[in-house]
């Protein structure tokens, strides 16, 4: 199912701060102290946030079948 969307636009400020839109932090669970790991790419110039427990899942996930994965490749 498609469940991109523009949430709006964000100005950064002098000391590099960006505000999230209250719609997007709202939509996508975003409290207040939550930490947000930057990502982006500098060739393709775009920048996106993602939070601390989602990239620890990600991770853990990726780490749970890489014993799997090895055994594929020696195939």
């Amino acid at each position: 199912m498609h469940d991109k969307r523009l949430y709006g636009t964000a100005t950064v400020g002098t000391k590099g701060q960006v505000v999230i839109p209250a719609d997007a932090r709202e939509a996508l669970d975003i409290q207040t102290g939550d930490r947000l790991y930057v990502v982006g790419s500098q060739s393709k110039k775009w920048v996106g946030f993602i939070k601390e427990e989602q990239l620890r899942e990600l991770v853990e996930h990726l780490t749970d079948n890489i014993e799997q994965l090895k055994d594929v490749l020696k195939k």
